[in-house]
């Protein structure tokens, strides 16, 4: 589906995901890996204080995403 929103659309979409194999079988242009399936954006056994260290991480690397153009899949890893 976020392929075709930044086709039809032209909104560039990051799709943050835990199993990377699967957005590439889908067609996600931008990828951008989470930490683990309960918890994708976020690390809440880092304490309070690390789990938003690594939501910050995340949410920084996938606005980075969004503004970098890409002509194929691309993985940006935090």
């Amino acid at each position: 589906m976020s392929r075709e929103i930044e086709k039809a659309a032209g909104i560039p979409v990051v799709q943050m995901a835990t199993i990377v194999p699967i957005m590439l079988t889908v067609g996600a242009n931008r990828i951008v890996p989470g930490v683990a399936i309960p918890h994708p954006i976020g690390d809440p056994e880092q304490g309070p204080e690390g789990d938003i260290k690594v939501r910050r991480k995340l949410i920084n690397k996938a606005l980075e995403a969004l503004t970098t153009e890409v002509s194929e899949q691309t993985v940006f890893k935090a």
